[in-house]
């Protein structure tokens, strides 16, 4: 799952990259109104932590160009004032929770995966599609109720598909989801179409149906038909 920190302390910003790193989000971060509006506008994240009072702007006006965009991504506010006024423009604005610094990490973890699951998967741990299914809380996936072993990458590529399932996924879109500033790593997707090789082999051998349909020209879908 795809986070974006906007936060312009820097202690604040790397202990939050830091732990949700370690609970297996990919995390990406900006310290200022001008970058997080190029990527709140650019990507798509599952959730956004955004900070409201930044150098160079506000995060509320960027709370108004996500919802005059009509983008649906998660977000989370936090500000060291505790004003109700913010909160509920805010919230107005589109913002699914409110965090008033200071706050425990495995607070903001438990609250962005709350908001991951009820935008994603209305309210469950379970994702399912005919005979395989994903608990996201264990982050285990399983075929027939046997569980079936993947890598960090597998996994969060089969989560990517199932929530988009029957779409067509461009490489780009795969890749900007799954490595996110890491992406620029490679020159060319050879790598997206080793995972995506191993996961649709993985998938096979445990007896799963052949979903994983490369789409000419375009990228790829999960689909039965």
């Amino acid at each position: 799952m795809k986070v974006l920190i906007v936060e312009d302390e820097p202690a604040l910003n790397k202990s939050m990259v830091d732990y949700l790193s370690s609970q297996q989000y990919l995390c990406e971060s900006v310290s200022n109104y001008r970058d997080a509006l190029e990527k709140a506008e650019l990507y798509e994240y599952d959730c956004i932590v955004l900070d409201i009072m930044l150098p160079g702007g506000n995060g509320l006006q960027i709370l108004q160009a996500l919802k005059d965009a009509g983008k649906t991504d998660g977000v989370i506010i936090i500000s060291a004032k505790n004003e109700l006024d913010d909160k509920i423009k805010g919230l107005s604005l589109g913002a699914d929770d409110y965090l008033t610094k200071p706050f425990h990490l495995s607070e903001l973890s438990v609250r962005i995966a709350a908001i991951i699951r009820r935008k994603n998967l209305q309210g469950s741990n379970l994702i399912t599609f005919e005979e395989i299914s994903i608990d996201v809380q264990a982050k285990t996936a399983a075929v027939n109720r046997n569980n079936i072993v993947l890598t960090r990458k597998e996994y969060e590529l089969l989560v990517y598909l199932l929530i988009n399932k029957n779409r067509v996924l461009s490489k780009n879109t795969i890749a900007a989801h799954l490595w996110g500033d890491d992406m620029d790593m490679a020159d060319n997707y050879d790598f997206i179409y080793a995972h995506i090789k191993n996961l649709r082999k993985k998938l096979l051998q445990a007896g799963a149906g052949d979903y994983i349909q490369s789409v000419y020209g375009m990228g790829y879908k999960f689909s039965n038909h």
